[in-house]
Order: C-alpha cells, then sequence, then structure tokens
C-alpha cells in the first residue's frame, strides 16, 4: 500500500496545493491505467481503493506517514532558511494535525517540529571536528 499510495502521480503529477483548486485529476483513471493487463491488476487496485477509504489501520498508517514526511521537508527547508517550512507551521498544525490518524504520527509530528535536521551530522563523533580532517 505504500508503494502504491502515490504512485498516481506518475501519471497525473504532484499537483501543486494551490494548482489543486483549479485542476482535476482522474487519480482511479490513472491507477487503472497503470495496472490494467498486469497480474497484479486486482491486488494493487484494492490496495489503492483501501489507502483511499482510510479505513483499516494500514491505510491510516500509510495516510500518516505521508503527512510526516510532507512535514519531514518543510522541517528541512526552514533548517536551510527558506520561510515556506516556517511560514506554513501554523497553518498545518491547525489543518494536517488533528487529521493525523495515530498517536505515534502525532508524537513524531511534535519531535519533528522541535529537532533539528543537522543534529545527526553536528553531534557525530565521527564529523570532521571531532573525528575527521578538521579534529584539534
Amino acid at each position: 500500500m505504500a508503494l502504491v499510495h502515490d504512485l498516481t502521480e506518475s501519471r497525473t503529477g504532484d499537483v501543486h496545493h494551490l494548482s489543486r483548486q483549479y485542476v482535476k485529476r482522474n487519480e482511479k483513471l490513472a491507477v487503472d491505467d497503470i495496472f490494467t493487463q498486469t497480474v497484479h491488476y486486482r491486488e494493487m487496485i484494492s490496495l489503492y481503493e483501501e489507502y483511499e477509504e482510510r479505513k483499516t489501520i494500514e491505510a491510516k498508517i500509510v495516510k500518516d506517514a505521508d503527512n510526516l514526511d510532507i512535514q519531514l521537508e518543510l522541517r528541512e527547508q526552514a533548517a536551510r532558511g527558506h520561510s515556506v517550512g516556517t511560514i506554513w507551521n501554523a497553518s498545518r498544525d491547525k489543518a494536517v494535525y488533528r487529521k493525523l490518524f495515530t498517536q505515534s504520527a502525532k508524537i513524531l509530528w511534535r519531535k519533528i517540529a522541535r529537532a533539528n535536521p543537522h543534529d545527526w551530522h553536528d553531534k557525530s563523533p565521527r564529523n570532521r571536528f571531532k573525528g575527521g580532517d578538521w579534529k584539534v
């Protein structure tokens, strides 16, 4: 399901949030065309429909992961000095956080907001200052 959930974007494109107000995507046609005449047709269509319905725990987890992926990307953009990650924080907290299905996703959302994407390197004992060619 995680592999199928965004597959339609290979046909429809990943439509920008503003463009979605003006463009109608036909994802059902896209997923049908992708898997027509394949041995996986029924299974993949079933997984895609299950994801879209958001009734199973698997579908909810995949949707949460999709939203967390965007949140991570925005956090990285903010850490690089791009304002879009910062500008959207309050709006996404109001609109998206409340739509998360799992408690785990809600916990991760808050941790992402406080995380520094550069910590993995800055605090590593193997970075250039602590273990590399700049070690004093």
